[in-house]
């Protein structure tokens, strides 16, 4: 039997065929439409599959369940998107609906379980019984695996890895609270943090390897600088990991993971975050001897689909 995983975003719909093992055997990719109701883009999801199905060499009986990652906050249990503001769902039960199209078990979670899910069965995570996703990204997500499976918590919002706060009173954060662990390690704020420093110093290699634009200022020429020996990119990298640790180092001390998988686009750095990472970390948590690992994502956009696929499984 295989599975469907669909990672449903605000402005492409993916959706792909799993295997058992968790291998994704077949993609395929369409347009939200996120300014159309609901029921329109329940009917692009449903376009999607069958294009997918049509275009592989599986049937639709071969199917077992279809899976649907998203960016809000749902009731897995009742299969309703309660808020996904990104794509104007509100109280919309996408299970009965889809059901209407296929007669099959419909599962559904958030996205960034999803990955962490995805990364758990497939990715950097396969070998180990718990862990923690980590995406930096525009904002902060994640998402808590224990015994291959997705902790929700009592109410079904567990995960919020990016709202645990780790300075009282500190950056306002999209959500409006302040000093949460996104407004300080997103991509975001680093992206933020070294405009700042480039205004105050324009003597730095961030602005020439960004053609002298300060707005064209991102992640990798910021650790490009950095690895240069740029003292102002030297110093925003390091902030930046002082704060990314802190989050991480939470996590441990109160999860104590097998391991922790970063995602998003900071970590392609890879040894260039990791290592200083290990090091700062480790002098967070308690006994200062850590023994979770850190690592970086292997599956890339896949994990949300491998993820959604393998729901409930």
């Amino acid at each position: 039997m295989y599975y469907i995983g669909v990672d449903l975003g605000g402005t492409n719909i993916a959706v792909g065929i799993v295997s058992k093992e968790g291998k994704l055997l077949h993609t395929h990719s369409t347009k939200t439409e996120r300014e159309k109701s609901h029921q329109d883009v329940i009917k692009n999801i449903v376009g999607a599959c069958e294009t997918l199905l049509e275009s592989s060499d599986i049937q639709l009986d071969e199917i077992e369940s279809i899976g649907v990652g998203l960016p809000g906050i749902c009731d897995s249990e009742k299969g309703i998107i309660e808020y996904a503001p990104n794509i104007n769902f509100r109280n919309v039960n996408i299970r009965q609906e889809m059901q209407s199209f296929f007669n099959k078990p419909i599962y559904i979670d958030n996205d960034a379980n999803c990955a962490a899910l995805g990364e758990s069965i497939s990715g950097s995570a396969r070998d180990y019984n718990s862990s923690v996703t980590v995406t930096l990204g525009t904002g902060v997500g994640g998402g808590i695996i224990v015994d291959k499976k997705i902790v929700t918590g009592g109410f079904g919002g567990a995960g919020e890895i990016g709202h645990q706060i780790i300075s009282a009173g500190g950056e306002l954060c999209g959500c409006g609270n302040r000093g949460c662990f996104e407004a300080y390690a997103s991509a975001t704020a680093l992206i933020r943090d070294a405009r700042i420093a480039t205004v105050r110093n324009r003597d730095t290699k961030m602005l020439e390897l960004a053609n002298n634009d300060i707005n064209l200022i991102n992640p990798k020429i910021i650790f490009d600088a950095a690895n240069s020996g740029d003292k102002v990119a030297k110093e925003v990298v390091k902030n930046y990991l002082c704060f990314l640790s802190i989050g991480l180092a939470n996590l441990i001390n109160i999860l104590q993971p097998d391991i922790i998988v970063l995602g998003g686009g900071i970590s392609k750095q890879e040894e260039s975050l990791i290592s200083p990472l290990k090091d700062l970390v480790a002098s967070y948590i308690l006994g200062n001897v850590l023994k979770t690992e850190i690592t970086t994502a292997r599956l890339g956009n896949d994990a949300g689909i491998i993820g959604a696929a393998m729901l409930r499984i």
